[in-house]
């Protein structure tokens, strides 16, 4: 993977009224990388996303890609980039011929250099055979490759997907996360995903920056950031408890040890944990509220691991609550300008 970087943020910050939904992050993306930018839903993840791609423009701050700035050279960009968002957008009634010519024509592309780009991406995604069925009979992990094939009708040397994943099963989810690998390693295609799937950053991405009220909080390798929570220090301990309450769990967050308490099912706790006596302590406050444990283990931290312990709330949790009504209404309108 070449040093040089492709796209490069400063300072980037985008404001409705008087919420932030981007807090002034600084970020670069290498040439040829897998970038992920992971977090909660409401983050400020999509809406960083629709400003790198001159959808929305920043309050403050820029971008560079491709040596052209987001704000100055909007039209340059747009020839660099291309974009697949949550929802797929594809004509039904349409074969998977039929939706790519006619998306292909809007980049004016020449019709024998389209047909065979056309013939060449339905290969790469190995639907070659169904290039003449209705979309509408595709199942959602084939319709998902159409949506990010249609993003690269016109060779973008950035790829920008917003929740890859979301909502496949999880069989399609591995066909995505396989097929943007092969992308990459093939065509050299720099990809930037937003994502609060840990698996989907966990698995693809070279780099993750970790997002949270619109701020970059962390941003290194997985196994980087994974190293940040299993020094000599901390330890994370899985914790069966038969009769576990509230009061407990409440209990154990309240000690000066612990950092972070999970709650994995009914009965099992996922508590990260710092300093030589906090095993010990752990299992005298469960006993002295008579606590009954059933089994107990040390465990590898995982990035949600990391993201607990940084933030201190689970990347499941939503910051949706916190978004004025004019950035919903922002996000849905933008959502559609995507497509």
């Amino acid at each position: 993977m070449a040093n040089e970087s492709i796209i490069e943020v400063k300072n980037l910050t985008k404001m409705f009224n008087k919420f932030t939904a981007v807090d002034g992050i600084n970020f670069d993306v290498k040439k040829g990388e897998i970038f992920g930018l992971l977090g909660p839903n409401g983050a400020g993840k999509s809406t960083t996303l629709r400003m790198l791609s001159t959808l929305a423009r920043p309050t403050k701050g820029t971008a560079i890609i491709g040596g052209f700035d987001i704000t100055k050279n909007d039209n340059e960009v747009r020839k660099l980039i291309g974009i697949v968002s949550e929802k797929m957008i594809m004509y039904n009634r349409l074969t998977a011929k039929e939706n790519l010519w006619f998306f292909g024509s809007l980049f004016n592309i020449p019709k024998d250099v389209l047909t065979k780009r056309i013939d060449e991406l339905l290969e790469l995604v190995q639907l070659t055979k169904w290039k003449n069925a209705q979309v509408g009979t595709f199942s959602t992990g084939m319709r998902q490759r159409m949506n990010v094939v249609r993003a690269l009708l016109n060779l973008p040397q950035v790829l920008f997907l917003d929740e890859p994943t979301l909502g496949l099963d999880p069989q399609s989810s591995v066909e995505i996360r396989e097929f943007i690998k092969k992308l990459n390693r093939e065509n050299g295609t720099t990809v930037v995903i937003t994502t609060h799937m840990m698996v989907d950053a966990d698995l693809l991405c070279d780099r993750i920056a970790i997002v949270d009220h619109g701020r970059i909080v962390a941003l290194d390798t997985s196994a980087n950031l994974k190293k940040t929570i299993s020094g000599a220090d901390t330890t994370i301990i899985s914790l069966e408890i038969s009769n576990l309450s509230p009061e407990l769990i409440t209990a154990l967050r309240g000690l000066n040890c612990v950092d972070a308490v999970t709650q994995e099912n009914t009965l099992t706790l996922r508590i990260i944990v710092h300093g030589s006596e906090a095993f010990d302590s752990v299992i005298d406050k469960v006993r002295a509220m008579n606590g009954k444990i059933s089994s107990m283990q040390n465990l590898q931290p995982s990035l949600e691991d990391v993201f607990l312990h940084i933030t201190g709330h689970q990347v499941r949790d939503t910051a949706d609550q916190k978004i004025p009504q004019e950035h919903k209404r922002f996000g849905a309108s933008q959502q559609g300008r995507i497509r």
